[in-house]
């Protein structure tokens, strides 16, 4: 499925925002595909926790190769030693046979976290080893293609709004005043956020 990035949200933001309005007619966002699958992107974002883009996607190509498809039952088949021979650290070798054992077990229905709200989806992934809150938001975002969200973990984020309103700090509070003004397009504000930067606009 596509994250759909309409005129019409568009234009809403930019009165909810003015700041963005510059922005908005100067960066053309790219199609977002969400392909739902919560577990393959859980899997994804823990081996590319701390590395670059290339050596992330080195490594999933050898899991790949090795379990034949990113499934629960895959992963606890093979042995944690060609896990590791990935590249992938003993740490992460934990966190990605703990997600596993969970889907296998039943403790945590990935299945059924695309029927809950944003805050559920949150709680319940991070009771997971190696997971966080900015992980969670990611998976709302690019697996999931939630609409409103706006991650206080990340950087880019926290240094776009920066940008964006002539700030040299943000507090939490400040952030969740920024936040309130661009509900309920909050990941349509991420999508042009994350190509701020100083002096002008990210590639992309």
């Amino acid at each position: 499925m596509k994250f759909k990035i309409t005129e019409t949200e568009k234009r809403a933001l930019c009165r909810q925002v003015p700041e963005f309005r510059e922005f908005v007619r100067q960066i053309t966002l790219p199609e977002l595909e969400c392909d739902g699958d919560l577990f393959g992107g859980l899997v994804r974002s823990i081996v590319s926790q701390q590395l670059a883009i290339r050596a992330a996607e080195a490594i999933l190509g050898r899991l790949e190769a090795l379990t034949g498809e990113l499934s629960a039952e895959r992963i606890l088949a093979a042995d944690p030693g060609a896990l590791r021979a990935c590249g992938l650290s003993s740490r992460k070798v934990e966190y990605l046979r703990g997600i596993a054992e969970a889907a296998v077990s039943g403790s945590i229905d990935f299945a059924s976290l695309a029927t809950l709200d944003d805050a559920a989806v949150i709680q319940k992934l991070i009771q997971l080893k190696g997971v966080g809150v900015w992980t969670a938001e990611m998976l709302l975002i690019f697996s999931l293609g939630r609409p409103d969200v706006l991650s206080f973990g990340d950087l880019g984020i926290r240094r776009g709004i920066m940008l964006l309103t002539r700030r040299d700090s943000l507090s939490k509070e400040e952030f969740e005043a920024f936040r309130r003004r661009c509900s309920p397009y909050g990941t349509l504000a991420s999508l042009y956020l994350w190509r701020i930067r100083p002096g002008g606009i990210a590639g992309c």
